[in-house]
């Protein structure tokens, strides 16, 4: 049995959504997915398996940031999980984004010591498995839901010192901030699984301004999101 997920092998689903805040699994758990069972409640962080639409699949809060990502990730994967989707918020740093629009990251640059120590410091490009970014697309669209597909940055700062660095990520073509994405495409990588990320755009940080999503309008976005990740997530595989 893992540490941190305290879980027996099978108790997963070969799927599973990873959202950051452990209420978020939760509600996600509790309103779409049939006979949920709660399967890890170790250090508050929440695991579910049940069913959306007949198929199997799981939902395991991460926490915030890379290094406790890397852990869930590590013991998912050691439990059996072959499918790992983050399902988290950004901050957007195009102009043209708007808040509670949909981003599905490509890759995500490591600004982050975690996915960097994975790889010995050697030069690596953290990149999303692509049957999940083609499948989100496709479920995006027989939804009607607009999304912006490309690259995102993983930081290890929330509270950054560098007020300019968004701007910078910004001129360089990123859609997005996170802290998460990074790690779990690496250890995708490594491990011989599929990573994958949906995102929110919770905040716009872009022209020295700040803009914050409502809570009301957060979880609409975040149902239309969680709604493309359940099916993107339960697709039968191409591979």
């Amino acid at each position: 049995m893992p540490i941190h997920v305290r879980a027996e092998p099978g108790d997963y689903a070969e799927a599973c959504l990873l959202p950051g805040d452990p209420l978020r699994a939760q509600y996600i758990a509790e309103t779409y997915l049939d006979s949920p069972v709660q399967r890890n409640s170790e250090r508050g962080m929440l695991g579910y398996t049940g069913e959306f639409e007949g198929r199997p699949v799981s939902v395991q809060a991460t926490g915030m940031g890379c290094p406790s990502a890397a852990i869930v990730a590590e013991e998912l994967v050691q439990l059996g999980v072959k499918r790992l989707l983050r399902v988290g918020t950004c901050g957007g740093l195009q102009p043209d984004l708007q808040l509670g629009d949909m981003i599905v990251a490509i890759s995500a640059v490591a600004a982050d010591a975690t996915a960097q120590h994975l790889v010995g410091g050697e030069p690596h490009t953290p990149t999303s498995d692509w049957e999940l970014v083609h499948g989100a697309v496709h479920h995006a669209k027989e939804l009607g839901q607009p999304l912006r597909v490309g690259p995102i940055v993983s930081s290890d700062l929330f509270y950054n010192p560098d007020g300019e660095q968004y701007a910078r990520w910004s001129s360089r073509g990123i859609l997005a901030v996170e802290m998460e994405a990074a790690v779990l495409f690496t250890l995708g990588a490594l491990r011989g699984v599929q990573a994958g990320c949906l995102l929110t755009v919770s905040d716009v940080v872009v022209e020295n301004e700040f803009k914050r999503i409502s809570d009301d309008e957060l979880q609409a976005a975040v149902d239309r999101m969680t709604r493309i990740a359940l099916a993107t997530a339960t697709a039968d595989p191409k591979h």
